[in-house]
C-alpha cells in the first residue's frame, strides 16, 4: 500500500532526504521511533512516562540494559529537526507530577531527543561502538495517519466510501444532518463557496460526533477536519463528499468540480508532504490505542478501531534492508500496537486485555497484507493512576482498583469529584477476545463492563525526600521491544 503512495520524484526526494540523514548519523548514530494513536490513547503521557523513567532510572526490570545497570545516563539533548516544534516534555511531566493533571492531547507534529549512554553487553561490539544512542522521538496524531490511503483514493472513491460508513448503524444517527443536506445537492450544480462551506461543517460536526465518549469511532478521515492545525478555514478543508456523482468528468465551474479541486489539493499540499518528511524517515514504530474507551462503546466501536488499525498499517513502509539500501530508503522493522490504560482493569485482566488486542492486530495485518516487519501486542499503562486491592461484599472478595476518578466520571449512579480516592471493581474482560468484537447481538444495549479515568497518581518519595520515577504498567517491555536490540 505504502509504495503506491509515492511517485517517482517523490521516491527521489526520500532517497536524497535519506541519504543526507544518514550521513549525519555515521559518527552519531541514531533511531527514529514514530509515536501515533488516535486521539486520547495517551500518546503524550507514553513519551513523558518514558523519558521520565530512562533519565530518572525508573523501575524497569524487563528493559535488559536498564536491568542489568549497562547504561550509564539518559539526557536530552537538541533535535536535529529545527523546522518541527519541540515535544514540551517539561510542561508535560510538570502537569503529571506537580498538578496531577493528565497534559494537553497532541494536536500537531512535535520531535524530542533522548540520548543514551551505554555500555554493550558484548565485548566485541565494546571495542566498535561509541555506546551511544541518540533516539528521535516523534510524535505525531494518528488521524493525520488515516490520511494517508485519501493517497491512492479518487474523490469519487472518497464519497463513495464516505457514505457507505455514514450508513452503518453505529453512525447513521450521527451523520443524519450531512446527508440530507448532501442529498439535496445537484454535483452539476455551479460552485457556491458557501454551500462548499455549509456541507464541509456539517460532515466536520459528524466526524467530530463520532469521536465522543459515546461511539468512541475511530476510522474518520480527513484528519485535519478533527485536527486543522493552522489549516482551518482554508479552502483546502473547505470541501466533502458527494453523492450522486457524475461518471464523466466534471462540468468546469461546478460544485462537484470545485470539491475534487480542493480533495486533490488537500493530498498534494497537505498529506503527502506529511507522509515525504516524516513518516518515510522512521525506524520504528509503535501505535496506541484506547481499546478501554472503545470496549466501553461496545463492539461496534471495536470493530471500527480494527479498521482504523488496519488502514495505519497499510500506510507504513515495512522490511528490513542491507547496507547499500539503508543509505537510500528507511525501512520500519518493529511495530508495536499497544493497548493504553490498563490501570483501568485489575492485573487478572492485563492478559486477557493484551489477547484482544492480539486479536485485532492480527486481523489487521492480515487485512491489511502487511509484512516484512515484527508486529507485536501489549496492554499497558505509561503511567499507572491505580493500585490495587480487595474487598469484602457478603462471602466474595472482590479484586479492586484503588485511585481518584477524574472530575465528572460516573458509575453505578455515583458521580465523582475528582478529590476523593475511591476502591472499585471494574469488572472482568471475557474470556474470548472475539466476543468483545461480536457485533450480532441486540443494538443499543449496555455494555457489561464500564470503565472509570482515574488521575495521575501521587509520586512516592523516598526517605531524603528524593521524587521516584513516574508508576507504569509494561513500560519497559514495549521499551525492550522497541529499543532494547540497539542497545544490546
Amino acid at each position: 500500500m505504502a509504495s503506491s503512495l509515492t511517485t517517482f520524484t517523490d521516491e527521489a526526494r526520500i532517497a536524497l532526504d535519506t541519504l543526507s540523514g544518514r550521513a549525519a548519523g555515521l559518527f552519531s548514530p541514531s533511531l527514529r521511533l514514530g509515536v501515533t494513536g488516535l486521539s486520547r490513547a495517551g500518546k503524550t503521557v507514553f513519551i513523558s512516562a518514558l523519558v521520565h523513567n530512562l533519565i530518572h532510572g525508573g523501575r524497569l526490570p524487563l528493559f535488559e540494559a536498564q536491568k542489568s545497570g549497562r547504561i550509564a545516563r539518559a539526557f536530552l539533548e537538541e533535535q536535529p529537526d529545527d523546522a518541527v516544534p519541540r515535544f514540551q516534555y517539561e510542561d508535560h511531566v510538570a502537569a503529571l507530577v506537580d498538578d496531577r493533571a493528565w497534559p494537553d492531547s497532541t494536536r500537531a507534529i512535535s520531535e524530542l531527543r533522548l540520548t543514551i549512554e551505554y555500555e554493550s553487553a558484548s565485548g566485541w561490539n565494546r571495542l566498535f561502538s561509541a555506546g551511544k544512542l541518540s533516539v528521535d522521538i516523534v510524535d505525531y496524531p494518528g488521524e493525520w495517519l488515516l490520511d494517508l490511503p485519501l493517497l491512492g483514493k479518487s474523490f469519487a472513491d472518497f464519497s463513495r466510501e464516505a457514505v457507505e460508513l455514514a450508513a452503518l448503524p453505529v453512525r447513521c444517527d450521527l451523520s443524519q444532518g450531512w446527508l440530507a443536506l448532501a442529498a439535496k445537492i445537484d454535483p452539476d450544480a455551479d460552485a457556491d463557496e458557501m454551500m462548499a462551506r455549509r456541507l464541509a461543517e456539517r460532515f466536520a460536526a459528524y466526524l467530530k460526533a463520532c469521536k465522543l465518549d459515546e461511539r468512541a469511532l475511530s476510522t474518520l478521515p480527513p484528519g485535519r477536519f478533527l485536527m486543522p492545525g493552522d489549516l482551518e478555514g482554508s479552502p483546502a478543508l473547505t470541501f466533502a463528499p458527494l453523492m450522486k456523482l457524475s461518471e464523466r468528468r466534471p462540468r468546469s465551474g461546478s460544485l462537484q468540480a470545485m470539491m475534487e479541486r480542493r480533495y486533490e489539493a488537500y493530498k498534494t499540499h497537505v498529506v503527502k508532504p506529511f507522509f515525504r518528511e516524516h513518516i518515510t524517515r522512521l525506524d520504528r514504530q509503535i501505535v496506541l490505542i484506547d481499546a478501554m474507551q472503545a470496549l466501553n462503546a461496545g463492539p461496534a466501536a471495536m470493530a471500527d478501531l480494527e479498521r482504523a488499525v488496519t488502514e495505519i498499517l497499510s500506510c507504513f513502509r515495512p522490511g528490513r534492508g542491507n547496507f547499500v539500501s539503508d543509505l537510500f530508503s528507511r525501512r520500519i522493522d518493529r511495530i508495536l500496537v499497544a493497548a493504553t490504560k490498563a490501570d483501568q482493569l485489575h492485573h487478572e485482566s492485563h492478559d486477557r486485555l493484551q489477547a484482544i488486542v492480539r486479536r485485532l492486530a492480527d486481523r489487521a495485518v492480515a487485512r491489511a497484507n502487511f509484512s516484512g516487519a515484527d508486529v507485536d501486542v501489549a496492554a499497558m499503562a505509561a503511567v499507572r493512576s491505580t493500585r490495587e486491592g480487595t474487598v469484602k461484599q457478603g462471602r466474595e472478595t472482590l479484586p479492586v482498583i484503588i485511585g481518584t476518578p477524574l472530575k465528572g466520571e460516573r458509575i453505578n449512579g455515583e458521580t465523582f469529584d475528582g478529590k476523593a480516592e475511591t476502591a472499585i471493581f471494574p469488572g472482568d474482560l471475557p474470556e474470548k477476545a472475539d466476543a468483545v468484537f461480536d457485533v450480532s447481538g441486540p443494538e443499543n444495549t449496555e455494555p457489561t463492563i464500564r470503565f472509570v479515568r482515574f488521575r495521575p497518581p501521587k509520586l512516592e518519595r523516598t526517605a531524603e525526600g528524593v521524587t521516584l520515577s513516574l508508576p507504569h504498567i509494561r513500560l519497559d517491555r514495549a521499551l525492550q521491544f522497541l529499543i532494547g536490540d540497539h542497545l544490546a
